[in-house]
């Protein structure tokens, strides 16, 4: 391959091909393949993986070509370790004996079970509020509750690095969507102060998240509640990330900054802690509950969870109030801190608070690319992310933690992402004489970036 074939694989991103142009839509989107297929011939996209077997903290995978490897499982958001657990597997098991695999039908006709409407009072019950109803998938709960509440006249105040599913839900709901600075109070208020000095009959929904996925950072969720009881908001927070594998009995930073029963809206998902698809969106209010299913479209136009997922998932929520869930997760939080020493003894650098979720910094896309495609020869499983996901020049490894992972698994992991990267920086200088460039490192490491200090 040339030169300018790597250039190729080494340049751009997704966001270079999200508005095609032209008359046939089929062929229109060519570009974005042929740019891909650069990407794996060079094996430089890192995307699409299949795992080969349950994704425990070893495992065996293949990339999208097809090549299967064997490594250390830091790509897996299965932060209790729970979605290979045998008591969780027994309940499938038992349900699917008794009721089969699907719902068959919409929650808002005949798809409910009785499985799906013990979860609903457990996970109520789990947040202390009064009212639940269920989503077949955490992106459906996100865009469904906005899309479902929000009408165009209304107004979106929504953290700048909001999951793509709430930004998707606002964009679609109205034009009047403003992102805020990440975790900045104050540029809420200035949002909601020029709102209500111009609008006083429309309603605004602020959105955040309550553990951001590509930085591990949370908000202040009190502050942004005073925030939207003085301007006459509706808070929303996404607990998708932490509530379960952290926090006071599971209950995330909701439970943490004592905030249980008193956020107006709270929505999350499944796939991360509770070894399940599916989402939930939880309130005070029946009116809601009621209104959201009937005109929140992602749920009464898709299938109901199927009953061996609401069972699955409602035995993981007993788990994660029990002893072994306590356990599990102060495990976890002792792997988190090890990882983090070990990467620190290493001079890698990450980002964020202590979470399940730990990125590390590499920076230029192009050099990360490069360290990725290193990772399956040195037997790492681990998710690049890269612009437009996070800022562009802040391309990163998302490290996703399991309780299952040993202390020797995150030093061998640190070792061998120190190893990918020196690796990486090699063939990146050769890359960059060779198209003219500067030849200077730019990983995220001691020499070129002041350290971290964890907040």
């Amino acid at each position: 391959m040339s030169t300018s074939d790597l250039t190729q694989a080494l340049t751009g991103s997704a966001r270079d091909f999200r508005a095609p142009q032209g008359t046939d839509l089929m062929a229109r989107v060519g570009p974005f393949y042929e740019w891909t297929e650069v990407r794996r011939q060079r094996s430089l996209w890192p995307y699409s993986k299949s795992t080969q077997k349950a994704p425990l903290s070893t495992c065996t995978a293949h990339d999208d070509s097809g090549m299967q490897f064997t490594g250390l499982n830091f790509g897996t958001q299965d932060y209790l370790g729970l979605s290979s657990d045998p008591e969780i597997k027994e309940v499938a098991k038992a349900v699917i004996d008794e009721y089969g695999i699907h719902s068959a039908g919409s929650s808002a006709l005949a798809g409910n079970t009785k499985y799906s409407l013990r979860l609903e009072e457990t996970i109520s019950g789990f947040l202390n509020v009064d009212h639940t109803v269920l989503y077949p998938t955490g992106w459906a709960a996100g865009y469904g509750v906005i899309k479902g509440l929000v009408r165009p006249s209304d107004h979106v105040v929504m953290d700048g690095l909001a999951h793509a599913c709430l930004q998707e839900g606002a964009y679609s709901a109205t034009p009047n969507v403003y992102l805020h600075g990440h975790l900045n109070v104050d540029s809420v208020r200035r949002h909601l102060r020029r709102i209500r000095d111009k609008d006083t009959t429309n309603g605004i929904l602020v959105v955040t998240e309550s553990l951001f996925s590509m930085d591990s950072d949370t908000p202040d969720l009190k502050a942004l509640q005073n925030l939207c009881d003085e301007y006459e908001a509706t808070l929303l927070v996404d607990v998708a990330h932490d509530l379960g594998a952290m926090g006071p009995g599971g209950r995330g930073f909701i439970g943490e900054q004592d905030m249980l029963g008193k956020i107006d809206i709270v929505m999350g998902s499944f796939s991360k802690t509770f070894a399940s698809n599916g989402g939930f969106v939880s309130c005070n209010s029946v009116a809601v509950k009621q209104y959201l299913k009937y005109f929140g479209s992602t749920a009464m136009f898709s299938n109901a969870l199927s009953p061996a997922q609401a069972a699955t998932v409602t035995k993981v929520f007993e788990i994660v109030q029990s002893e072994k869930g306590q356990q599990l997760r102060s495990l976890l939080m002792t792997r988190i801190g090890q990882l983090r020493d070990a990467l620190n003894a290493e001079g890698l650098k990450y980002t964020g608070n202590p979470s399940p979720i730990v990125p590390v910094l590499v920076g230029d896309e192009a050099l990360a690319r490069l360290v990725s495609r290193q990772l399956p020869a040195l037997e790492v499983i681990a998710n690049l992310v890269e612009y437009p996901a996070v800022a562009k020049g802040d391309a990163r490894l998302r490290l996703q933690m399991m309780p299952t992972h040993s202390l020797e698994n995150v030093q061998a992991l640190a070792s061998k992402l120190r190893t990918a990267i020196d690796l990486a920086q090699v063939e990146y200088a050769r890359y960059r004489a060779a198209v003219g460039g500067v030849t200077g490192v730019t990983a995220v490491t001691d020499a070129a970036r002041p350290t971290v200090t964890a907040a």
